[in-house]
């Protein structure tokens, strides 16, 4: 196998910090790694593989012999950088939602969608942390059955806003615990014009609101969802709630199939061997997903599968995953892996 030349994109951040924990655990081919964040992380020191790595301010002349550039810095950044490493002959996966919604732009969650890859023009758009779990348990429903309807609540936790908004929970938890007054800054949105409580709370907004009333990450998972199972048909509509958990999705999610009939245990069977899902559910012992005990975890965690009361083809299932790993980090490499697999690297 082939060692490739590699660079993590904002690589101090929760994310980056994550991406280099999967590729050093999975054990990529590398045969140079470069560092890169904004210029105000630049020059810290970062341990890979027991060397130690400088990190480099990103610029488009850093990309310079690079063959596969993991991106997870923010989606101006995305946008600035991304076609400057393309440019210079790199593969870039990309964690922001800049290019999601691209027509030239795969969006790949390769248990999936893996064929994608080859349509590639240089980017390769690593989709929505939400989306990225409930299509991989969706998925091998849809094969079989068809899929009419999606209805999803999620139930997100903080550390998709990143490390901030972490610290910021658990200072509010500690000031509620002490009798102390604060001043919420950062959720749930840092950008927004109020910003709330989220210790002891759930918080029912989940970046900007838009016109029809859903938010921008409501909206993503209803689109995402749309594109990479290539079913501009399917009906799709989330709720999108942030909860004071630290790491670990949790959505509660509802569906119709085109074929009604299938059996609880029958979904149970052919979820119990599809890739990348770990299947959790017995309700009479009381086992289900639950986001403390998928942290960590590189799989998708369903159980509480259940036919609906009142639809021959509806069913409700619950659906849990560790947000920076397969929502983030080891869609990322996992896209990397698929690439050298595929022999889409040069």
């Amino acid at each position: 196998m082939s060692n490739y030349h590699v660079a993590v994109v904002g690589a101090t951040g929760a994310v980056g910090q994550q991406m280099l924990k999967t590729l050093e655990e999975r054990d990529f081919p590398i045969a140079s790694l470069k560092l890169l964040s904004s210029k105000r992380s630049a020059g810290k020191v970062i341990s890979f593989k027991g060397k130690e790595y400088t990190v480099e301010e990103a610029t488009p002349e850093a990309f310079e012999g690079v063959q596969i550039a993991l991106f997870s810095a923010g989606g101006s950044v995305s946008k600035a950088l991304a076609p400057e490493a393309v440019k210079r002959g790199a593969i870039v996966v990309d964690n922001t939602s800049a290019f999601r919604m691209d027509s030239s732009v795969p969006l790949v969650v390769p248990e999936v969608n893996e064929e994608a890859l080859k349509s590639h023009n240089g980017i390769i758009a690593n989709p929505n942390c939400s989306t990225i779990q409930m299509v991989v348990a969706l998925e091998p429903i849809r094969e079989k059955y068809g899929l009419k309807k999606v209805v999803v609540s999620t139930y997100q936790a903080v550390s998709g806003a990143g490390l901030e908004a972490i610290e910021e929970m658990k200072q509010q938890t500690k000031d509620i615990l002490e009798g102390k007054e604060f001043t919420p800054e950062i959720l749930p949105v840092g950008g927004d014009k109020k910003h709330y409580q989220i210790a002891f709370n759930a918080i029912p907004q989940i970046d900007l609101f838009q016109e029809n009333g859903y938010t921008f990450e409501e909206m993503k998972m209803i689109n995402e969802t749309k594109k990479i199972m290539e079913m501009a048909e399917l009906e799709v509509a989330a709720t999108c709630v942030r909860l004071p958990v630290e790491t670990g999705h949790s959505e509660s999610v509802y569906i119709e199939t085109e074929k009604g009939g299938a059996t609880v245990a029958e979904l149970k069977d052919l979820l119990a061997t599809a890739p990348g899902v770990t299947l959790q559910d017995d309700p009479a012992n009381q086992v289900y997903p639950l986001a403390s005990e998928c942290v960590g975890k590189n799989d998708v965690f369903v159980g509480r599968i259940r036919h609906d009361l009142d639809r021959d083809n509806g069913y409700h299932m619950w659906i849990v995953s560790d947000n920076l790993l397969k929502g983030a980090a080891w869609n990322s490499v996992q896209i990397a892996e698929s690439l050298v697999k595929l022999n889409l690297l040069s």
